[in-house]
């Protein structure tokens, strides 16, 4: 007769419990530990037990669950949801004395989808501390949500003009539900029961300033968009304590002249750079390279209150007058910023390339530098220039010309690899002390760039390589091939410029360079290279790599900017351990949810890049608004059922130019050719045609121009003949 299985001990079944996400009973704990007969009524009263001494919890059915943690299946309310579809939200009771937990959620039932205020019915699951990943089972009671806009006073009540240019109902609030609130002002109001004259009715819990201050335009992208601005309490204090790490075992490469190269606007100093010839022998015509990274894992440990928020976050945002750091100011501008002449900790990535600009080794340490100085791209290209007064004749000598050496080696080994090269000019907000507008263009490119891109791009490179061979987890950023939907359309639209993307090939990143080469200094440049653009993945983070497919590389992680991306301060952490570099490794909490930070920091990049969009659209469009009623020179950039996309590429103004506006005719829609024609009239209007238009409209607070082509200034094309083949 078989000996009864071991009793488990208290604490394995307490780790048991807190192992299984789903439903775990006295049934299935033993089943796990092959507990039978009299041993199932020990298990009974066990368990009673725990639940008596508040180790586990009662959850749904007779399901037990460590405490704190959500059931399987959970009320929520849904406390907001962003622009492209995803909810957060928080469960209903909550009794613990922690932090409420946070569910994001996806739609999943049928029936309409939840909106703010909502209540619902969701199965989540854990993906890291106090963070569940939910789907919407079905929605139990339409709650009060919350809205963005311009308050207007009347008589007897306000009305509040949402900012959101999807949003076609006004909200209206009682002069007791106006918080103080002045007419003019852009505020935050949340829904309550209950309708006056039809509307929904609201009461102002925040104010973000005048509808006619552009700093005002931030905010409200930042409100739309749900982005945590207040640091916690506990957070901030552990940075007001937080002191200056010291050399101990560090590599000291104080004496060595890194220089930082940033924007003239740049508000905190991540990498610095310092290149020479290579003194070995053996590397004739070689260069090593030191890119010097600020040490935030040194400051932010796994698990403290500053991990969290920083957690949270996932990246600082930028906006025209102001960020949202990912760390409090104490650190990000301060003790983790590579400030010029003072001490700074940083991981060094030591790189050496060869004559023909190939990584042939590399290396990481901890170290202490002191910046030489803080350069900006302009500085550094005038000096390369040859500009003597634009750095001084030593830095020039000492550091810029060795810089531009290694990078001519290592621009030519990336010309060998091919990677997609797109180039797409980013816009430039230049404000006045007041934070009105003064000019909007087109930031300029110089090969100062270039080289910093580069050489970030062969340290990130090399941290991921690093981790490989040490086998230790990496926090990826990979991007996929295209889909074949996506060059099917894009198959399309070059067929309406006579440039053949041939099927049935190997789709590599050359293949669009050849597309991009053909194009150059046409007047389709622009417009071919958003296309192309639009037809490629996004990049993402992932515990598991699949490659860089724009870059063309094999394997790629973010390493150089932990300031402002978690994903950083992830890899230094992991390059710690690797390196057994000392304090401030990765936690067994950081290796089990890696998967779960990947997921949470690519949503929350793609939030900060929505806000500052939608910010940059407000400042355009208070920019544009003196301009109404003037016929401008326009592109379309998108041809849709509803009208045509228009923008101006010097501002990078865009908007929409009605159907309604194209004249009295009616107007055919062809998605395939990215073409809208005329029944009688048969004029055309395509992806790519230049049009002069009438700005008709502009909106600040919504972001949003409209114009119109109806005049003498809409000029379309006369149709194409048929392609017979292709008939």
């Amino acid at each position: 007769m078989k000996p009864p299985a071991p009793r488990p001990t208290r604490q394995e079944l307490l780790d048991f419990i807190a192992s299984r996400p789903g439903k775990v009973g006295k049934r299935e704990i033993a089943r796990a530990f092959n507990l039978k007969g009299a041993e199932r009524d020990w298990l009974k009263e066990a368990l009673r037990g725990l639940k008596d001494q508040g180790a586990v919890e009662r959850g749904r059915g007779k399901a037990l669950l460590p405490p704190g943690r959500l059931p399987e299946v959970s009320v929520l309310r849904i406390v907001s949801v962003r622009r492209d579809g995803e909810a957060s939200a928080v469960p209903v009771k909550w009794s613990d004395d922690s932090p409420a937990p946070k569910v994001t959620l996806v739609s999943g039932g049928r029936g309409r989808s939840p909106g703010d205020g909502d209540r619902v019915l969701a199965r989540v699951e854990p993906i890291g501390p106090g963070l569940y990943r939910g789907r919407v089972i079905r929605v139990l009671e339409s709650g009060p949500g919350e809205v963005v806009g311009t308050l207007k006073l009347e008589a007897n009540h306000g009305r509040i003009v949402p900012a959101d240019r999807r949003a076609r109902h006004e909200v209206l609030v009682d002069k007791a539900d106006l918080g103080g609130a002045e007419h003019g002002e852009v505020v935050v109001a949340e829904l309550v029961a209950g309708r006056m004259f039809g509307l929904a009715q609201g009461r102002v819990v925040r104010r973000l300033g005048s509808a006619g201050d552009p700093r005002t335009f931030s905010r409200i992208a930042i409100a739309q968009n749900d982005i945590p601005v207040a640091f916690p309490p506990d957070a901030l204090a552990e940075a007001k304590h937080a002191r200056q790490a010291p050399l101990g075992d560090r590599t000291d490469l104080t004496e060595v002249p890194l220089v930082t190269i940033d924007p003239e606007d740049a508000r905190d100093h991540d990498d610095a750079v310092f290149a020479e010839p290579d003194g070995d022998p053996r590397n004739p015509g070689g260069f090593k390279v030191i890119v010097a990274i600020a040490d935030v894992s040194w400051y932010v440990r796994p698990g403290s209150a500053l991990d969290r928020a920083a957690r949270e976050r996932g990246n600082s945002a930028y906006f025209p007058d102001m960020v949202v750091p990912m760390l409090p100011e104490r650190l990000s501008a301060d003790l983790c910023s590579l400030v010029e002449g003072k001490p700074r900790p940083c991981l060094a990535a030591t790189l050496w390339l060869d004559a023909e600009g190939n990584v042939v080794r590399h290396s990481f340490v901890r170290a202490m530098m002191r910046s030489a100085a803080s350069l900006t791209y302009g500085q550094v290209q005038r000096a390369r220039d040859g500009d003597a007064k634009a750095v001084s004749p030593e830095l020039t000598t000492k550091v810029v010309t060795p810089l531009y050496a290694a990078y001519a080696l290592a621009a030519a080994a990336r010309d060998r690899r091919a990677p997609l090269a797109i180039d797409m000019p980013e816009r430039k907000v230049t404000l006045d002390a007041g934070g009105h507008i003064q000019s909007i263009g087109l930031r300029e490119r110089f090969d100062s760039h270039r080289l910093i891109e580069e050489f970030m791009i062969l340290a990130n490179v090399a941290a991921a390589e690093t981790l490989e061979r040490a086998r230790r987890p990496c926090m990826y950023r990979v991007h996929d091939q295209p889909t074949k939907e996506k060059l099917d359309a894009l198959r399309d639209f070059l067929d309406t410029l006579d440039i053949r993307l041939a099927k049935g090939q190997v789709i590599r990143p050359a293949i669009f360079n050849r597309v991009l080469e053909r194009v150059a200094g046409t007047p389709h440049e622009r417009l071919v290279n958003e296309v192309v653009l639009r037809s490629q993945a996004q990049a993402i983070y992932a515990a598991e790599n699949i490659g860089h497919f724009g870059l063309n590389l094999a394997r790629y992680a973010h390493f150089t900017s932990p300031i402002r991306r978690y994903a950083d301060l992830q890899v230094h952490r992991a390059l710690v351990d690797a390196g057994r570099l000392g304090e401030g490794g990765l936690s067994a909490e950081d290796v089990d949810g890696f998967e779960a930070t990947a997921e949470h920091i690519t949503r929350t990049e793609r939030r900060a890049m929505q806000a500052e969009r939608d910010a940059l659209d407000r400042y355009v469009a208070a920019f544009m608004e003196a301009r109404v009623g003037e016929t401008l020179a326009m592109r379309i950039t998108g041809v849709t059922r509803a009208g045509l996309f228009l923008t101006d590429d010097t501002t990078g103004a865009t908007g929409l130019a009605p159907m309604s506006s194209l004249g009295d005719d009616y107007f055919v829609f062809d998605e395939r050719s990215q073409r809208i024609q005329g029944r009688a009239s048969k004029r055309s209007f395509r992806l790519g045609d230049a049009v002069e238009a009438e700005l008709a409209e502009a909106n600040p607070v919504a972001g949003g121009l409209l114009f119109s082509l109806a005049g003498a200034g809409a000029r379309g094309r006369a149709p194409r003949r048929p392609d017979r083949r292709r008939r």
